[in-house]
């Protein structure tokens, strides 16, 4: 893929989650999407949010913008520094700031002003003060080498036209034995032409998602060891209301993705 084609792509990610940022709404256009997919909060639950996880955060933090929980996988603890991969308005980084605890940090890195902001007033909102928000791709991570325990992300890898490069940087900002943890999609059959096409594909979730050989070598190529992915087969019924009636959920699964560097 060419750099025109990859900042292009980066493009149409920026303008779609800072509308939904800016304005709320689905990440879906109204054609092609059902009321309660990605973009709307109650879609938490389904993906394996607790009622008392949503119900912690600040109002706006909770966007409905993930396809799993990485924090059922991280098994964060007192005191670790964590980084979040497109941490969006927030949601995921208070919920580890609760278990990391005063003694601990978190990072959020994101490339959308407009999600910064929002991630931002929720944090002054809840009154984090072990939670700090950057401006970034998550292929330039704004992070100092080894300096990071956890990494999470919850649906963003599949978006970046460059996952190789994303999990080299995964490992650069990882202190040895840091973990990864992170919930995102999979490919689990190819995709047709006619839906590959589609923009709204691509920043649904769907399109740019990979195989799980492809996503294994690219997190061993990076330098991390005992990766593990584990589909889950039910996203099925959440996956099929990100582009209603266009069978995207034949295509693509969650996943639970995890290694060590």
């Amino acid at each position: 893929m060419s750099d025109q084609m990859k900042d292009a792509l980066r493009a149409d990610v920026r303008a779609r989650y800072g509308n939904i940022a800016a304005q709320g709404g689905s990440c879906c256009g109204a054609s092609k999407c059902s009321p309660p997919p990605l973009g709307n909060p109650l879609a938490s639950a389904s993906v394996g949010y607790a009622a008392e996880e949503m119900a912690a955060v600040p109002d706006g933090a909770n966007m409905g913008l993930g396809c799993g929980n990485p924090q059922a996988i991280a098994e964060l603890q007192p005191g670790e520094t964590v980084l979040d991969l497109g941490s969006g308005g927030g949601f995921d980084c208070f919920l580890a700031a609760r278990q990391v605890g005063a003694a601990g940090r978190v990072i959020g890195v994101d490339m959308t002003p407009e999600m910064l902001a929002k991630a931002r007033d929720n944090a002054r909102k809840g009154g984090y003060a072990n939670v700090e928000f950057r401006l970034g791709e998550i292929e330039h991570l704004p992070v100092a080498d080894s300096s990071v325990d956890v990494i999470i992300s919850n649906c963003v890898i599949n978006l970046s036209p460059d996952k190789a490069q994303v999990f080299a940087e995964a490992c650069r900002v990882l202190r040895p034995g840091g973990r990864l943890a992170i919930a995102d999609v999979v490919a689990v059959a190819t995709l047709p032409p006619e839906l590959r096409a589609v923009t709204e594909a691509y920043t649904c979730c769907a399109a740019g998602a990979a195989p799980v050989a492809e996503i294994e070598a690219m997190l061993k190529q990076a330098g991390f060891s005992a990766v593990s992915i584990e589909i889950k087969e039910d996203s099925r019924a959440f996956i099929k209301d990100w582009m209603a009636g266009s069978g995207i959920e034949n295509y693509v699964r969650s996943a639970q993705i995890r290694a060590v560097k």
